[in-house]
């Protein structure tokens, strides 16, 4: 298996530290001079899984954490769905052209050539669940386009509109972002940007109107979601000037988070908090730009009052958690859903407990039953199981053989790079998911480790790797807050 499509070495490195967002700006500079300078491949279609040692497994193609029976709820309490990162496009913003299959290809995971798709049984599922309320994590658009926020909540609508509350915070790619586009050919263009005043005004049935109390200096609220727990839904993102990747939390805000908490617990209710950006280090390759600057100060004012078990964010896009005491797990346990549009597109459904105690997994999006009730022709859709690895090994594929191409000046054999581009594209995959404990130890005893070992120094597509299979320590798909996930 060759390099599907070459692309700069430098390119392929951005898409390695970006794991959170810098992906987009990268591509925006690149889609429409790469797309002109060469006819890109059809959109990626299924194939065989990628060929391993004997040691290590495919990746799963389960639908489901198979856990879930085991997270029935039990006493008073919510339950709730949590998603994230769904980077939604409005359809009228693309003609599916070669730009846009270009950009999808070379990008960061994302299935954005379904996501309408994807949506559409995301709200379906959401539905038939019927939860006591719904929480999106911020990056509701792709790029921050005003018509993919338009559109994406005329679709959340049909969840409001059975009686169904739906909370939305803003991420580092919804407001005041340069890279908002339209695809058309081989070209992009710029297209209608989101401001925070636009923001507010498209989400008003989304939280903000029914909220218990506003931030006056960001877009961060409170909700009451029962008699014991409020939703503290918290605006991390930095657009002032345009938007910025990294996250934190100004001086005034910090003022109002400590009043909502006084309040709080003068009332005896609970604080369930939420944000984009992550609260703890929970990726060492991506600290600095996925955790909110001074993150310590957050966690120092969270802890000391006493109402807070959980975190819920985002902005990753790889399934994981962390606690605040790494000694004993027993300070409050952030949670980050995986991006519902990266494979293998889940959410995450949590019960929490009127004391706090909470039971927390994974749901991998039915796609292909979804598919198949609404009578979708597109075998891809209808296969889509069988369709989101190997689109997923694909992009990761790329990424690794790219950087290994230049890395050596060529000094690699063609047969060695394509091994550990396999290896790398697997790994990542399980990391992504949260899984990577499943096959850590095998990769670690192959020798396509020690191939990486010989020809990947110095790079930082080696660290990475080498990080994913030491944090590999526990399945991050399911948590409860009594007993130890391990």
């Amino acid at each position: 298996m060759r390099r599907i499509t070459g692309i700069a070495a430098a390119a392929a490195l951005t898409v390695l530290l970006g794991g959170c967002s810098q992906i987009e700006s990268w591509m925006n500079e690149t889609v429409a001079t790469e797309a002109a300078d060469q006819e890109p491949e059809a959109t990626i279609s299924p194939g065989p899984p990628l060929e391993t040692e004997e040691t290590i497994e495919a990746f799963p193609e389960t639908e489901a954490s198979g856990e879930a029976d085991l997270w029935e709820a039990e006493g008073d309490g919510l339950r709730l769905i949590v998603a994230t990162d769904i980077h939604y496009l409005a359809e009228e913003l693309t003609d599916k052209g070669s730009g846009f299959t270009y950009a999808i290809e070379h990008g960061d995971g994302k299935v954005t050539n379904y996501i309408w798709e994807i949506t559409d049984a995301f709200v379906a599922e959401v539905l038939t669940e019927n939860p006591d309320g719904v929480i999106i994590s911020g990056d509701l658009s792709l790029n921050g386009e005003k018509a993919s926020h338009e559109e994406l909540a005329e679709k959340l609508r049909q969840i409001t509109g059975a009686g169904i509350p739906v909370l939305v915070i803003p991420g580092n790619h919804d407001i005041n972002n340069v890279s908002a586009a339209r695809f058309s050919g081989g070209e992009r263009f710029p297209a209608e940007t989101t401001s925070p005043e636009d923001f507010l005004e498209i989400y008003q049935d989304f939280g903000y109107a029914d909220a218990l109390s506003r931030d006056t200096e960001s877009l961060s609220y409170v909700y009451q979601m029962n008699d014991y727990t409020r939703v503290m839904m918290l605006d991390t993102c930095q657009y002032d000037g345009g938007a910025q990747i990294g996250g934190m939390i100004d001086t005034g805000t910090y003022e109002w988070i400590e009043e909502q908490l006084i309040d709080a617990s003068e009332k005896g209710m609970n604080i369930l908090p939420v944000a984009h950006h992550n609260m703890l280090e929970e990726s060492q390759i991506y600290a600095s730009d996925c955790t909110i600057e001074h993150n310590e100060e957050l966690v120092e004012l969270l802890e000391g009052w006493g109402l807070i078990s959980l975190f819920l964010s985002g902005h990753l896009h790889v399934q994981h958690f962390a606690n605040t005491d790494d000694a004993t797990e027993a300070g409050i346990w952030e949670i980050v859903t995986s991006s519902l549009a990266t494979p293998p597109c889940q959410y995450g459904v949590l019960f929490y407990g009127d004391d706090q105690s909470f039971r927390y997994h994974t749901q991998v999006l039915d796609m292909d039953t979804w598919a198949e009730v609404n009578g979708v022709e597109d075998e891809n859709l209808l296969k889509f199981s069988q369709y989101r690895t190997p689109f997923l090994e694909k992009v990761f594929y790329n990424q690794a053989f790219d950087v290994l191409e230049k890395h050596k000046d060529g000094a690699i054999p063609d047969d060695v790079q394509e091994e550990m581009s396999r290896m790398y594209a697997i790994a990542n995959c399980y990391y992504y998911w949260g899984r990577a404990v499943e096959i850590a130890k095998q990769m670690k005893e192959s020798s396509t480790f020690r191939l990486w070992q010989e020809y990947g120094y110095p790079s930082l597509q080696t660290e990475y790797l080498e990080y994913i299979l030491d944090e590999a320590t526990r399945d991050y798909n399911l948590l409860r807050s009594d007993e130890s996930p391990e």
